[in-house]
């Protein structure tokens, strides 16, 4: 009787690596710069609104996610930064920008997140307007603009992860003009023909030479 044993072949691992690899880089390529871009066009946006009482009449506030932090922004562009570097190094360094963009985009989140209710922005434009410093904005309500950013920041803190997961599989920006490593063989002389020897005196005849 003979046995069958399910032992997955080598080169076929290889190719579901390699597959995994292309796969996992074409996600973490998307998400990280479609995240990055989306945070930054929603911290441009309005955020929160209200009004302020300025010469018996009210006075319409609002205020952009700028305004209100600028936090997502600068993470959002250190993220979009460190998802170029991750193929620029290898090994330690590539974890450690992997690293360094899954908390770009966790910081991106969590800060998007404290700011679609804050309103420490129109306190302040309402203290200006009105030229009283105890002034507060009245009527505040919010938009989903914060939380458009915080899943920008989503998409960010993934491609971190994927980077973290598969950047070992990833290739590098210089990984076409790098050596394998493998040592070249040695091209060695032609041996020289001893002219003494007769199949080179016949040589030298038919070639119209005088051994000699």
């Amino acid at each position: 009787m003979e046995y069958v044993t399910a032992v997955p072949h080598p080169r076929s691992e290889a190719r579901g690596s390699a597959r995994g690899g292309r796969m996992s880089l074409a996600v973490a390529l998307l998400c990280g710069a479609l995240g990055a871009v989306v945070a930054l066009l929603s911290t441009r946006q309005r955020w929160s609104e209200g009004t302020v009482t300025v010469a018996g009449g009210p006075f319409p506030l609002i205020a952009k996610g700028s305004d209100v932090t600028g936090v997502p922004a600068a993470l959002a562009i250190v993220g979009l930064a460190a998802l170029v570097a991750v193929f620029a190094v290898r090994r330690a360094g590539r974890f450690m920008v992997a690293a360094l963009l899954a908390l770009s985009g966790a910081g991106t989140v969590a800060a998007a997140l404290l700011g679609a209710s804050d309103s420490s922005a129109l306190d302040e434009k309402a203290a200006q307007a009105s030229g009283d410093t105890s002034a507060t904005v009245q009527a505040l309500t919010h938009t989903a603009w914060p939380y458009v950013a915080a899943v920008g920041g989503a998409l960010i803190l993934l491609a971190g992860l994927l980077a973290l997961r598969y950047g070992r599989l990833w290739p590098g920006m210089s990984g076409r003009y790098e050596r394998n490593g493998t040592p070249r063989p040695r091209r060695t002389a032609p041996a020289t023909a001893d002219p003494d020897r007769p199949e080179e005196l016949w040589k030298a005849l038919d070639r119209g030479e005088d051994p000699t």
